[in-house]
């Protein structure tokens, strides 16, 4: 598996390069491991670690609300997982060209009063040569369920990991 990117400096060197493999082109291959790294590190619910994927003057839609800038995504991220509390995603492979990737994915998720929600959505994802993703746009829709109906329970288990592994509509 293809480990997620993190920010390299040199040693000796002042220079920050910031890559984040795998890079476009994109391959069914890479596209689903971009995918399952997005996945992965969204699943942190750490707000820094996931906005460096992101280009500096990255451009973001997420519901409605539009960002521009890793300060903006570390913010909104912020504020996100102190509402919406034992956070679990799923992310899935539509589809992808040389620098794009269509994804749909599901997530599950809390108030502080005890209500249950699980989040519905599609992601239109553009790429940098570096493998940074410069926009993103996000449409979500939230569905009320009971606790019961839970089906995300923290990261993805390892038996879950097949590229072929589709998550159930409902």
């Amino acid at each position: 598996m293809i480990e997620a990117g993190r920010d390299h400096l040199a040693k000796g060197s002042t220079t920050m390069t910031e890559e984040r493999p795998p890079f476009p082109p994109f391959t069914l291959d890479t596209a689903r491991a971009k995918v399952q790294a997005a996945e992965d590190a969204w699943n942190t619910r750490e707000p820094e670690r996931v906005a460096l994927a992101y280009t500096q003057n990255s451009v973001w839609r997420n519901r409605d609300v539009f960002l521009q800038g890793r300060d903006q995504i570390v913010e909104f991220l912020t504020g996100k997982w102190q509402r919406e509390l034992d956070y679990a995603l799923r992310k899935s492979l539509w589809s992808f060209t040389d620098d794009h990737i269509a994804v749909r994915f599901q997530y599950e998720w809390h108030d502080s009063n005890g209500n249950w929600f699980r989040s519905y959505g599609n992601e239109l994802w553009e790429f940098d040569e570096r493998g940074l993703m410069s926009r993103r746009e996000a449409s979500i829709n939230d569905v009320t369920i009971t606790e019961s109906e839970r089906r995300l329970f923290g990261p993805r288990p390892a038996d879950e990991r097949d590229p072929g592994h589709e998550i159930p509509l409902r």
